[in-house]
């Protein structure tokens, strides 16, 4: 297979502190790929420069085949987000805000109408197409920016904790949808989450970051396997310890920040 994110010694300082430390990992096309790590561990400075939030401080990022520096606009028609906090418009419905991405991503009209239309349906919203967001439960949301962040055909999805806050029967359809986009469209999963148990069921490879660093890479069984464990979970605090971890950064900054830098 042919990877479609690639990254080459990526490392992020900040000073004399290494966030990213020499990070090389490579993701398959088609592929379902889990990214873990504790808070603090480089995971949320690695997505952001994958997804050309973030400029690394040395090495090399390719997201299907363009160089994320040196070719960021081509790089973001290549793939779609979902944010861990929620990045809809409330006051628009869910049409408007599916339209306004189209537009924001130069999505011709006559591609959109249709596109926007299966995709709704798709994610069992067309029925409220015409209804306001702010109206929504969260797991409505949820599909709603997964639907959206397909709109513009990308190659990969990015996930950052999709199902947060969401009921167990909310996160089983969410990961449902996902899988079947995968299947469906060959789209290319890149996901973080904290439920061990979304891992183990969608998941073919994972990496676990942690102090910058990749410290284990492989599918699950074999990431089991070399911690000498039962389970994805035990062996996730085996490798990176039981402590509690401190946020990277002010996530509402970071959402503010993120926002500024798409509309540009």
């Amino acid at each position: 297979m042919d990877s479609i994110i690639e990254t080459k010694n990526l490392t992020k300082r900040y000073g004399d502190f290494s966030a990213v430390d020499d990070v090389s990992f490579e993701v398959q096309k088609g592929e379902i790929f889990a990214f873990l790590g504790p808070n603090g561990a480089g995971k949320t400075t690695t997505i952001k420069m994958l997804t050309t939030l973030l400029k690394p401080t040395h090495g090399q990022v390719f997201l299907n085949g363009h160089n994320v520096v040196e070719n960021p606009d081509e790089t973001r028609k290549s793939f779609g987000i979902v944010f861990q906090d929620p990045s809809l418009d409330n006051e628009l419905t869910a049409y408007e805000n599916m339209q306004f991405h189209a537009v924001l991503y130069g999505v011709p009209k006559a591609v959109y109408q249709k596109r926007i239309i299966d995709l709704l349906t798709l994610v069992e919203l067309y029925d409220r197409r015409d209804s306001f967001v702010k109206n929504f439960s969260g797991g409505m949301k949820r599909r709603l920016e997964i639907a959206r962040g397909l709109l513009h055909h990308p190659k990969i999805l990015f996930l950052d904790e999709p199902t947060i806050g969401l009921d167990p029967q909310t996160r089983n359809h969410i990961w449902t949808y996902i899988h079947n986009l995968n299947k469906e469209e060959q789209v290319t999963i890149f996901f973080t989450t904290h439920h061990m148990d979304e891992v183990e069921r969608i998941a073919q490879r994972v990496a676990i970051i942690d102090h910058g660093k990749i410290i284990i890479m492989g599918t699950i069984k074999e990431i089991i396997e070399k911690a000498g464990t039962n389970t994805l979970e035990s062996a996730f605090i085996k490798l990176t310890g039981s402590n509690i971890r401190e946020e990277e950064g002010n996530p509402r900054l970071n959402r503010m920040r993120i926002n500024q830098r798409l509309m540009r």
